[in-house]
């Protein structure tokens, strides 16, 4: 089996955290090499922003040519939710819009948040590409959410990445349900809005970080 991370840089004055590389099989595949990495570390929090997908405005992202093989079942490394959008090129695709699934979150849990374990592993986070989805090129979003300055909307802070990588060996047996990016986040949800000072003012049922893919049309 292949392990996959997600490798996650912060910046030493604001401590905001970005996807920039991805491990695949003990490999690191390099800086910006296959990941759509912003010229500016900054967050997004508005919701309803294009940008929520892969991000963007006002985070300028660097266009990159290499799309990544990975064998279905294996373990890349990256941080927080993952969520991935089935495309027909990787390099051309938007991101906004329909078809974006998730396969892993990671939130609070043992007293333990998510974003806490990515730094306690040196800034990496393995995942797994699910064996049951369909071959071909996918963006794998990985996204982190800081919360402390969530109590009142907008204020928790969105930081995400895509990645463009072509799943093979997978039998397509399963269609997972999608959801829209922006349009899956309200404001008021809780994770979005709440407060992380004792006492949490809402269930934490919401995760500091995701990853996912999604299908799109060329853009």
């Amino acid at each position: 089996m292949k392990l996959l991370r997600l490798l996650a840089a912060t910046g030493a004055a604001s401590a905001h955290t970005i996807f920039v590389s991805l491990e695949v099989d003990g490999q690191n595949l390099g800086i910006s090499n296959g990941v759509r990495t912003p010229s500016y570390d900054g967050p997004i929090m508005d919701v309803s922003s294009q940008s929520l997908a892969c991000n963007g405005d006002p985070n300028p992202t660097m266009a990159t040519d290499t799309v990544i093989d990975v064998k279905a079942g294996s373990t890349p490394r990256r941080p927080h939710h993952r969520l991935p959008q089935k495309v027909d090129d990787a390099k051309t695709a938007a991101g906004p819009g329909d078809g974006w699934f998730k396969i892993q979150e990671d939130g609070y849990s043992g007293g333990v948040w998510g974003t806490s374990k990515v730094i306690q592993n040196g800034g990496k986070h393995a995942i797994t590409i699910p064996e049951c989805i369909e071959e071909g090129q996918y963006l794998l979003r990985a996204e982190m959410i800081a919360l402390h300055g969530a109590g009142t909307y907008p204020g928790a802070q969105f930081y995400m990445e895509c990645a463009q990588i072509n799943v093979v060996g997978a039998s397509g047996a399963k269609k997972p349900s999608t959801v829209s990016l922006p349009g899956a986040y309200s404001g008021s949800d809780p994770g979005v809005q709440i407060s992380v000072y004792y006492p949490l003012s809402r269930t934490m049922s919401s995760p500091a970080h995701r990853y996912s893919p999604a299908k799109q049309s060329d853009a």
